[in-house]
């Protein structure tokens, strides 16, 4: 009788045992694989992608999408610098894909979205209610208003913030502006562009230079630049190509000197990809324009599909209907 009640529970034991070797087993699983999805994108993409991830769950529940925002400068950095999961990385400078992580961390790039820069600010703002796209400059250099920009070394729209300003010292024949608007702002430089929202919001900045998509995604207010600062028309690339600015390269004492010209983002899969498969389908989506693209567009940015890429020949052959062939750079 003690012999059938030892046996009895031996069995019970060693079948709860199973149970949970096999829970573990699956846990396991479930965090990674093809059951987990890691993008790195650019600090300005915070709104579309949460909305792009949303939407592409629903169509793949099984995946679990973890993102990473930061200044695309800082995310190319953790893509060739740190041992992170990088699936996927979404730059708001196709260029910070071409100069920082081709060849040695990436085979190509797609561009998939368009941008303009702005001077954004809120109604609280010094001045709000007299600022325009003829004297926001003056405005901004004012003793009592406070400005900011975010860091060229790490973030493109910091890059971009130079060239609107070079570009403005041209347009308004004022020397010395340029560097009058990037001293003030300076005083408040942030590693990303959105690091400013915040203190936008609390009043402790007046204005600042940002990308318009992201003051319409946060509902602020802008001023709408000229089309020779906003470094949103293509057709203007041999005017904004009149000025350029040095930047941190990848290694220690190098730098970058980097030329004005219309924004183009773009998006890539690293070397590092963990899941393949699951990033192709992920990029696809992006690059559709029923999927991606529209949400692009719904949060204030051109959609840019297909794409030219010098890249097309390496390319997954999945997201080859997305791109055009260019000439390289």
């Amino acid at each position: 009788m003690i012999s059938s009640v030892f046996n009895m529970q031996k069995t019970i034991f060693f079948i709860a045992f199973l149970i949970l070797v096999g829970c573990a087993g699956r846990s396991e699983k479930q965090d990674t694989g093809n059951n987990v999805l890691h993008i790195i994108h650019a600090g300005s993409l915070t709104y579309p992608v949460q909305h792009m991830k949303e939407a592409f769950s629903k169509e793949h529940p099984e995946v679990r999408i973890r993102t990473e925002a930061w200044g695309s400068k800082a995310g190319a950095r953790r893509v060739s610098d740190l041992d992170n999961p990088a699936d996927i990385f979404l730059s708001a400078d196709y260029l910070v894909i071409e100069h920082m992580l081709i060849p040695a961390h990436a085979s190509w790039y797609i561009p998939f979205a368009a941008n303009e820069m702005a001077i954004v600010y809120t109604e609280e703002s010094r001045h709000a209610g007299e600022i325009n796209r003829d004297n926001w400059h003056d405005i901004m250099r004012r003793p009592e208003v406070n400005t900011g920009r975010s860091d060229p070394d790490q973030d493109p729209c910091g890059v971009r913030s130079v060239f609107t300003a070079k570009l403005a010292e041209i347009y308004y024949e004022e020397e010395g502006l340029a560097d009058e608007l990037l001293t003030k702002a300076g005083q408040h430089m942030r590693p990303k562009e959105t690091d400013l929202i915040a203190l936008l919001e609390t009043g402790h900045l007046d204005y600042i230079f940002l990308y318009r998509s992201v003051a319409v995604q946060h509902g602020l207010q802008y001023v709408a630049l000229p089309a020779e600062l906003s470094l949103g028309n293509p057709d203007l690339d041999h005017w904004y190509a009149q000025v350029s600015t040095e930047t941190l390269g990848t290694a220690p004492g190098h730098t970058i000197t980097e030329t004005g010209q219309s924004m183009i983002y773009g998006l890539t899969i690293p070397h590092k990809v963990e899941n393949r498969k699951m990033a192709e389908k992920f990029a696809a989506f992006v690059l559709d324009k029923d999927k991606g693209q529209r949400i692009m567009e719904d949060s204030g940015q051109p959609p840019l599909s297909p794409g030219r890429t010098p890249y097309y020949r390496q390319l997954p052959e999945k997201l080859k209907e997305f791109a055009v062939p260019a000439s390289a750079p």
